[in-house]
Order: structure tokens, then sequence, then C-alpha cells
């Protein structure tokens, strides 16, 4: 077991990274609201949480960004999405450095978030010459049929804490190719990020000249503001990330108004280690999964189901995996499990592991490491006998559950007994497993891996899953529909006007 037993200060850096990312100082000091580092616990900033009123003048200033926008050439759109992308990758070091520090993401993993966002900036750029509509086909002589896809308004966007920056930037790059405006509600945990990030989108619109006032903004405050967001009659639109608790406040309120909900919400996350499949692979892939962010993904990996034949092989090297993992300040070459984000995330975890002895599970790890006022933690490995309701329910936190399994019918139907259905994955070097696995009958998440864990999406593929993960798809090939609207229009080039089915009006 490795330790990282010295931390350096938090709030100097931040502090040295806002400035040079031309965050301005009112922003984030002698404000009302306390910013801590999980890296130290101490406090980094103070940000000045929105008021409804705030809100709603935000939303408005949108709203008539909107109708501006709309008007600019998609391709148009597109250029100033290439210059937040240049924005990005020179400002990639110091973005990556305040995620570590805000969010305690380890500098690889803050770095591979900023790499996201630049990604998706490249994506969205080749979307905005290819929003796409059919020609359709007409019963009627002499008219042709098609659908067009207009800017649809107001994107609001809520994110959580462990993804600070990469949510945003999957909804807003394709939401400002569309045609669309942005109101972000960051995570109150993570907010320095959204400011810095806001600086950097401000800086791009300087250089493309001509952008409408209000086509981007951050509020900040907690569940009061992103209630203010969902209840705006301007805002048809809300993509939420976040808990399914949060997800079932959210979606009602949208639908009660009409208005659409993207919704990224819990995931329980397992993987499938067959009787082909190669362990090497297999270890990488469940080490990272399971550990990477502190457990704090919501596709981390929190099952494993292993075959009998292959458990007692497999067992001690991951638990020597899980010993020899470095845990530290995430700033430090070599860390390679951060802290988590606060005590209350550390309530959980050991909640989750008291419950789990209770239901006869054999944990080890778990513990807390102590450094200063942050909350660092051992990732747990539990060896379960059955699939119990602590399985079943989702932990934010390192924690890994390990049960063996029979045959593939009954590892994918204790993958699925669970309600959430976000990722998924299976090693296997046997063809018709993996082929059953992915197929209707097998996983039933939206995202379904072969030999590689259920972690680490790219932008390309659509990112979202179903059951109480909620629906939505974020990134993707035709995700860039979710910030439009559909329109079929039919033209008459004709002197006659036929009628569809056939329909006789003779007037």
């Amino acid at each position: 077991m490795t330790v990282q037993s010295k931390i350096t200060s938090a709030s100097a850096e931040a502090a040295a990274v806002l400035g040079r990312l031309g965050v301005a100082d009112t922003l984030w000091t002698g404000g009302n609201r306390p910013v801590r580092s999980p890296v130290t616990g101490e406090v980094m900033a103070h940000v000045h949480d929105a008021s409804k009123a705030d809100v709603d003048a935000a939303i408005e200033a949108a709203h008539g960004a909107f109708l501006a926008w709309r008007n600019v050439p998609a391709p148009r759109r597109g250029e100033l999405v290439r210059l937040l992308g240049e924005e990005l990758r020179a400002a990639k070091a110091d973005l990556g450095a305040l995620v570590t520090l805000e969010a305690g993401k380890v500098t690889s993993e803050s770095l591979g978030e900023v790499q996201e966002m630049i990604d998706i900036c490249d994506y969205a750029v080749g979307l905005s010459r290819q929003l796409f509509g059919l020609t359709i086909a007409t019963e009627r002589p002499d008219h042709r049929m098609m659908e067009t896809w207009h800017p649809l308004g107001v994107v609001g966007v809520i994110s959580a804490f462990n993804f600070p920056v990469a949510v945003w930037s999957w909804n807003s790059a394709l939401a400002f190719v569309c045609g669309d405006a942005c109101v972000w509600k960051p995570s109150e945990k993570t907010p320095l990020t959204a400011l810095a990030v806001q600086a950097l989108f401000e800086r791009a619109c300087a250089r493309f000249g001509e952008v409408p006032a209000g086509l981007s903004s951050v509020v900040i405050g907690g569940r009061e503001v992103g209630e203010a967001l969902v209840d705006h009659p301007k805002v048809p639109l809300v993509s939420a990330t976040g808990s399914t608790a949060m997800g079932r406040a959210v979606g009602p309120k949208l639908a009660q108004r009409f208005a659409r909900a993207l919704l990224e919400l819990g995931g329980n996350n397992a993987a499938i280690i067959a009787p082909t499949a190669d362990l090497d692979l297999a270890l990488r892939g469940v080490a990272f999964a399971a550990m990477g962010t502190a457990g704090q993904r919501c596709t981390t990996l929190r099952r494993l189901f292993v075959h009998e034949s292959q458990y007692d092989a497999f067992l001690p090297r991951l638990k020597a995996a899980y010993g020899s993992v470095k845990v530290g300040d995430p700033r430090e070459q070599g860390t390679l499990v951060g802290p988590l984000i606060d005590q209350a995330g550390f309530d959980l975890m050991q909640k989750a592991l008291s419950d789990a002895r209770a239901a006869g599970g054999k944990v080890t790890g778990g513990e807390r490491v102590e450094m200063g006022e942050a909350f660092y933690a051992r990732p747990a490995l539990v060896e379960m006998d059955a699939q119990a309701d602590v399985v079943k329910r989702e932990t934010f936190a390192p924690i890994l559950y390990v049960m063996k399994y029979r045959d593939l019918d009954e590892a994918i139907a204790l993958q699925n007994d669970v309600p959430q259905g976000l990722s998924s994955s299976i090693f296997t070097n046997d063809m018709r497993e993996a082929e059953t696995f992915i197929s209707a009958r097998g996983s039933d998440c939206g995202i379904a891996n072969v030999n590689i864990g259920p972690s680490g999406a790219e932008i390309g593929g659509a990112f979202g899953g179903e059951k109480e993960t909620g629906g939505g798809r974020e990134a993707g090939s035709d995700s860039w529909k979710a910030y439009m609207r559909r329109a079929t229009n039919t033209l008459n080039y004709g002197k006659t006007l036929p009628l569809a089915q056939g329909v006789q009006f003779d007037v």
C-alpha cells in the first residue's frame, strides 16, 4: 500500500490558475458560498450565489441571444465553437489543474476531461455542416415533402461535480452550432471550473466578433437555482446530470410544462469475466474502471461477476492491485486514487460497507487515509455470495462488489437485475458470448462493451442509459437533434390540389 503523506496548499494554486485563465477576482471572492478543495479540505474561494431574479435575467438574456444567433448560418456558428476549442487547447494545463483542485481528480484524468471538451468542439464543428434533413417520398403528384431542423431555444445545463466541465461541453458545443443559447448551473461543489470555462468562452467570442450578449452564462447556487432554471417557460430543454433522485424531481416538472428533459442519472455498472477471458487485460480494465476518479464516475465499475473457474486465479491478483495503488494528493506523479469529494461522500461509503458486512460481505480496504481535513479512502473490495440490496444501490465511492457465477445467462440476469442501466462490459474471447452480451437478450444498458471496462466513453458514441439512468443521450452521431426542433414541409409545385389519402373536398 502506497500513500502520499504530504499535501501542499490548494488555495494559492487556485488563485494563480484563476488569474491566468482570466477569471475576475470579484467572481470568486467576497461571495456567500465557500468553495472547498477535496484535495486539502481548505476553502479556496467564496463565490456568489445567483438569486431567482438573477436566473430569470440570465434566461431572458439567453432568449434574446437565441433570437439573433438562430439567424447565423450553422457553419458560421461552428466557427465560434472552433475558436472555443482553440482556447481550450491553449488553456488545457491550467484548466486541468483547476479540475484537479476542485474535483480531486488525478492530473491525467483532469487533462483527459479537458481533452474531451476539445474533442467535442471538433466534433461539433463538423456537425455544423451536417445538420441534415430528409427528402420524403410523397403520394401526391407535383409535390415535394421534406423535414427541416431549426434551433430550439435556450438550453439549461445542470452538471455534476465529478465531470465539472466536460458535461457542459457535450451539451453546449452542440447547442451553439444548432443555434441555441445556454444557461449553465454547475454543481455547487465545483463552480470555479465553470467560471473558468465561461472566461475562455468569452475569449473565443471576442475573437469571433458579433456574438449576441447572453449566449452563454453561468448561474451559481444550490437546488433553488436549478429549480428556477427547470421551471422557466423560456427554457425548452434542460440537460441534467446527477442522481436518480434529482432526475425524479426534474423530469416531472419539465413534463408538466411540456419541455424536453435530457437526463443522465445513476449508474450501477457491472463487468463479467468469462471462462475464456484474458486475465491480464481484465485486471487492467477492472482496476481503472473501479478505482479511477475514486469511484466517482457514473460509469464506475461497481459489480464484478467472475466465472467460478476464474475466481480463485483472478481475485488474489485483483486484491494485490488494490493494495498497491497509490492513494494521495492527485497532483503528485504516480497517484492513482485521489480524494472523495467531501465528508458526505466518505460517510455514504462507510454506510454502504457497513450494510455489506451485515449482508455477509467480506470487505478488504475502505478505511480512511488520514490526510488533514480532506477525505481520502482506500478503494474497497467486497466479496459477496449474492447480490444483496446494498449491491443494487449505487454508492458514489470506490466500492467493488465481487461475486461468482456459473453460466452466462445467470451473469447477464444478475447484471440486469438493478434499477440502473448505464454501462456494462464483458471480458471474453468466445465470439458467441460476446455477441450474446451485446444482443437484444444481453446487456440492458445504454453502453455495452467487450474486452474493455464500462468507463471511459468517447464523444463519437452516444452516452447515456436506460431505466433509472434516465434515457438521455449526449454526444454521438444524431445527438444534435435533441437541441433542435423538426418541421415537416410539403411544397406543391403543380396547378392542382390533390389531397392525401384520396380525400375529396370539391368546392
